[in-house]
């Protein structure tokens, strides 16, 4: 049997000039409204969550190298 999917609802509070353009650029794309603003909200939280991890491997990243410089490991026997 099929796990049950959750949902929860989203609502904001728009400009008419803001819902037109959105309505438009669904039905370019053959899309309902709610789907449209979903997929674009979805890759907009993906792409910042991306970001955010990004910087913060760059900045561990960072520390390892200056602690690397400030405590250099012990040399190989080769």
């Amino acid at each position: 049997m099929g796990t049950a999917v959750t949902t929860a609802r989203l609502e904001a509070r728009i400009s008419a000039d803001l819902h037109a353009m959105l309505k438009r650029a669904a039905e370019l794309q053959g899309r309902t409204m709610t789907d449209f603003v979903v997929a674009a909200v979805q890759s907009a939280a993906q792409q910042a969550i991306e970001q955010a991890e990004v910087i913060r491997l760059f900045i561990e990243d960072q520390q390892a190298f200056a602690q690397a410089l400030i405590n250099p490991p012990k040399p190989s026997p080769a």
